[in-house]
């Protein structure tokens, strides 16, 4: 089985940990970059609110229980449902929503493949 990496993801004082397979890791940072860089040009009133990826680690240990470990589909299927839901339908969410699917498609093969 691939290594796993982790993401610490920050939203306010609220953290979140994404376990992703290593070699999709790369691809989180970019899109949480480019989701940051992007969501300012929407003009919906629904937007969500998106962590900013801020560390990403080969090992993780959480001894804390009120921070829950999100497997990276997971966590990409909760980001296409938010950025689906907003009531825009120009670029850039277009393209951002083209991007999220992608590697959402990547990782449900990756899972599929080393279950």
């Amino acid at each position: 089985m691939e290594k796993q990496s982790y993401g610490v993801l920050k939203l306010g004082e609220r953290l979140e940990f994404v376990q992703m397979p290593e070699s999709h890791m790369y691809q989180l940072t970019a899109l949480n970059r480019r989701l940051h860089k992007e969501i300012v040009k929407l003009t919906a009133d629904n937007l969500p609110e998106l962590p900013r990826l801020i560390a990403e680690c080969d090992n993780l240990e959480l001894v804390e229980p009120d921070y829950p470990l999100l497997n990276g589909l997971e966590y990409i299927n909760q980001l296409e449902q938010a950025f689906a839901s907003i009531r825009e339908t120009t670029y850039p969410l277009v393209s951002l929503l083209t991007e999220i699917r992608a590697l959402q498609a990547q990782l449900e093969q990756w899972y599929e493949e080393n279950a």
